[in-house]
């Protein structure tokens, strides 16, 4: 089942196969493991070729974004290859391809491209990479390599972007991995490897065993592990088909579209994230002065969604996102009840923020009106302690507000 379910994706992806030909690929623990696997094979087939060229092979780097995964943060530190990281920039949030072919050298083992950014969908432009990376491995003489990290859009783009060129259609892509427990429909816990061919993955890296009852050629980091999830991919590939696969991802694109034309709506956030990316909403507040998009995140719990918030990486880390990744399950329906649950939050944020600003607007000392018992109007004042004292007073009160209410739907007495 998994050799079929590799070939599937292999064609998917389209691999200069010949026919009867299988295709060379393996079921990994999500894409963290293929990612691992793909940047072993990068660097062995780069120490082998700086070997027999008698070069020194002790500093091999890989080039990406500083928008890639934390799984290429470890597999950088875990088998001692250097990142070499393009920065991002504010209102261009994925990797310039221009750039990472500036930094590529004799030591890159490859440049690693991605194929559905997680900060915001985005696809980075694999075409151009390739295109430029030619024009630099004719100079200088070198032939670095692409791996593209399809872990989000690998499920996607063949099925409603079919012309897209990003994959095997590209001569330098020599190797792309992909999650199955993401756009592929099956629960977590799976992901693929997929090869160009088998010159693409050294021989020395595949281990052969014949206990199980027959030849098995193995190459991953874990050996024993559950089936279940090979098993759903077979059946999902199998029941869905490329007409099945290609209305969910049809679907998902719609939903997407009406949850961000509904955010749009408001006039309050601006969409970060593209239409031809993967399905998801990436979106910040145009004004962040009052209250910022965690705020917004956290309050969103109330009503039941997690939406996550975070910051970009280097050099547009000033910018906060919120994210809602739209999946087979998120109906149009839901799309329209969170659209009303963020303008609840918002008019919640602002009367609160409007409370405040009358409080704290005012002088360092503050005159207001006291009835005394005998029914006498008196002027006084209010310090600025005590001003400060019911701002403080009234953000205490919300917090735990909102702490009961986090409690009652959790369940917590």
């Amino acid at each position: 089942m998994q050799n079929r379910c590799v070939n599937m994706i292999a064609h998917l992806f389209n691999a200069p196969l010949e026919e009867n030909e299988a295709a060379v690929g393996v079921g990994t623990v999500g894409s963290s493991e293929a990612i691992m696997l793909a940047g072993l094979a990068f660097k062995r087939k780069w120490q082998n070729k700086r070997k027999q060229e008698g070069k020194p092979y002790d500093k091999p780097n890989i080039v990406t974004g500083a928008n890639v995964q934390v799984c290429w943060e470890k597999f950088a530190r875990y088998f001692e290859v250097e990142l070499k990281e393009v920065k991002l920039s504010e209102g261009y949030y994925v990797m310039d391809p221009a750039k990472a072919v500036e930094l590529v050298d004799e030591n890159t083992i490859c440049v690693a491209a991605i194929l559905g950014s997680t900060l915001n969908g985005e696809f980075e432009d694999v075409k151009r990479l390739n295109d430029l990376l030619v024009e630099k491995n004719k100079e200088t003489g070198w032939d670095t390599p692409i791996h593209v990290d399809a872990a989000s859009g690998g499920f996607i783009a063949p099925f409603i972007y079919p012309e897209l060129e990003w994959d095997f259609r590209l001569p330098l892509v020599k190797s792309i991995n992909v999650s199955g427990h993401k756009y592929g429909l099956v629960y977590a816990g799976i992901g693929w490897a997929i090869w160009r061919s088998k010159e693409d993955l050294p021989e020395e890296l595949i281990f052969h065993i014949n206990y199980l009852g027959a030849d098995q050629p193995t190459f991953t980091l874990n050996f024993s592990k559950g089936s279940s999830q090979v098993i759903a991919q077979y059946y999902q590939l199998i029941r869905l088909g490329y007409e099945g696969y290609k209305n969910v991802m049809e679907n998902c694109r719609d939903n997407m579209i009406v949850l961000k034309e509904g955010l749009e709506k408001m006039g309050r956030f601006n969409i970060v994230s593209k239409d031809d990316g993967v399905p998801l909403v990436a979106f910040t507040l145009k004004d962040p002065h009052n209250f910022d998009e965690f705020q917004i995140s956290d309050l969103l719990r109330r009503f039941g969604w997690i939406v996550p918030a975070y910051s970009m990486p280097p050099d547009a880390q000033h910018i906060t996102v919120l994210r809602v990744v739209i999946r087979e399950d998120f109906s149009r329906t839901l799309a329209e009840r969170l659209v009303a649950d963020i303008e609840k939050v918002l008019h919640e944020l602002d009367s609160l923020t409007a409370k405040i600003k009358m409080l704290s607007g005012t002088s360092s000392v503050t005159v207001h009106e006291v009835v005394k018992d005998n029914g006498q109007v008196v002027v006084a004042k209010k310090s600025a302690l005590e001003t400060q004292r019911e701002i403080t007073a009234i953000w205490k009160k919300f917090v735990l507000d909102r702490k009961k209410l986090n409690d009652k739907m959790n369940g917590v007495c």
